[in-house]
């Protein structure tokens, strides 16, 4: 891996998301390369969570950046605060009282204070806690809301899956995308035929069906937003628009748990 890197380390989950933009990706690498340019930090390189919650660690950037710390790679930590390392309390405090002392890692929580070489924080044990009930207490009040919509008999996710739409008309309705319906009509009849996700995968590929995501995409920049598209322009004249059967895989895999097929 070379020599030492300053790890910059960004989080955002869904829920810090409601907090504003200054928690946002962008902001957060603004902040981090400004403080690592000011201070003299060098060989900086960033490791983004984007959608994330801070309660679990199982997170691909952070795993990515501990496999560094692990190999001694790492010289200094820096993030925008306590909370975007993490928000589960034990964790936090074996991270900064073991782990990182033991493989020689300069932690810095800029918003908090927090810098390792200055020797211990007191308050960075209170704002761990804090950071910790936060969560929770996050978690009870999105699960109430959930329910109380699921009672009301209204949707619980923000975005309809694929084959429906949000209506123009009333945005807590969802109503069916002829066109997408069309492609997951056909992915259940050629299920009942006794075809599986791969198999069927390889047929959609074969027809030129785009994916999900690149299905979204197109609705996005070809169709007005909350309305239905015409499926003729989810056809592509070339290879890069076309679905690869492994993307095509995932998504009939994730289709198949919407669904419940």
């Amino acid at each position: 891996m070379g020599g030492k890197i300053t790890a910059l380390y960004c989080r955002l989950s869904q829920d810090d998301a409601l907090d504003g933009e200054s928690n946002s990706i962008t902001n957060q690498k603004a902040l981090l390369s400004k403080y690592a340019a000011e201070h003299g930090f060098r060989n900086i390189q960033f490791f983004v969570d984007d959608g994330y919650s801070g309660t679990s660690f199982q997170r691909p950037g952070f795993q990515e950046m501990m496999k560094y710390v692990e190999n001694y790679s790492v010289s200094t930590l820096i993030v925008k605060d306590l909370s975007r390392l993490g928000r589960e309390y034990s964790y936090m405090g074996r991270l900064q009282d073991f782990i990182f002392p033991a493989y020689d890692v300069r932690f810095i929580a800029i918003n908090d204070d927090v810098d390792s070489a200055k020797g211990e924080n007191d308050f960075a044990v209170f704002k761990n806690v804090f950071n910790d009930y936060y969560a929770k207490d996050t978690s009870k009040k999105i699960r109430a809301v959930a329910k109380m919509r699921g009672e009301a008999g209204e949707h619980i996710a923000s975005n309809p899956p694929y084959g429906y739409v949000k209506d123009p008309q009333d945005k807590k309705k969802w109503i069916v995308d002829e066109e997408a319906a069309k492609v997951v009509r056909r992915i259940f009849n050629l299920c009942i035929a006794g075809k599986g996700p791969m198999q069927i995968a390889k047929i959609l590929t074969a027809d030129r069906v785009l994916t999900v995501t690149a299905y979204h995409r197109k609705a996005k920049r070809l169709g007005h937003a909350g309305e239905p598209i015409s499926l003729e322009y989810q056809r592509c004249a070339s290879d890069s628009g076309a679905a690869g059967i492994h993307g095509l895989y995932r998504e009939l895999q994730d289709l198949y748990q919407v669904f419940e097929i």
